[in-house]
């Protein structure tokens, strides 16, 4: 908190300064929230990098003997629906984890009914209330601090990796991919099953 009268001077409208790029999960059972920070590009091997690190870091600790995992996701972004960059490094990251992958997207316009949203960037978001984001050691520290009368915890780590855009996939590897589409919406939930690999 800073005296009464005299505010930090921050710039009203240019940020480029530092850009740093956000990805979250939110574990229900546990009540904890991850972030990987990136400062290289938001892309769909960025997306499956945080689930990585929050899995070897946190999920297979929480659960020692799962073999499954069921991820909620948007319809868009760096992990939309129709991201084969998305479900090729998912794929990757199943076969290295001896994990069977539910992903169920949420239709265009329904990422508010997403739980992350409500239970861990609503919080995060209210912890960086009128505090300037002046560097990305400072916007690592306000997601940390995010605490909540409920027991939510957040984890942030700064991801050093640099994710480049426009990468693709062969239409054939694609269609080798172990992508199991359900009966119903099949486009939004499937299965990355590596039993049969």
């Amino acid at each position: 908190m800073r005296p009464l009268g005299k505010p930090l001077e921050v710039r009203d409208h240019d940020f480029s300064t530092v850009r740093a790029t956000p990805y979250g999960l939110y574990d229900i059972q546990t009540h904890k929230g991850f972030v990987n920070l990136t400062l290289s590009a938001d892309t769909s091997e960025f997306a499956v990098e945080s689930l990585r690190r929050w899995w070897n870091l946190r999920g297979r600790l929480d659960y020692p003997h799962a073999k499954r995992l069921l991820l909620t996701a948007d319809c868009g972004g760096s992990n939309g629906y129709n991201r084969r960059m998305f479900k090729k490094h998912l794929a990757d990251f199943a076969l290295e984890a001896g994990l069977e992958i539910h992903v169920c997207h949420y239709p265009p316009g329904c990422s508010k009914y997403n739980k992350i949203e409500r239970r861990l960037f609503s919080q995060i978001s209210i912890s960086m209330q009128g505090r300037p984001l002046t560097s990305v050691s400072v916007f690592q520290k306000l997601i940390e601090h995010t605490l909540t009368s409920t027991g939510l915890t957040v984890q942030c780590l700064l991801d050093e990796n640099v994710y480049l855009k426009g990468q693709k996939i062969s239409d054939k590897r694609f269609a080798a991919l172990p992508v199991i589409h359900d009966i119903h919406l099949g486009d939004w939930n499937y299965v990355i099953s590596t039993l049969n690999r």
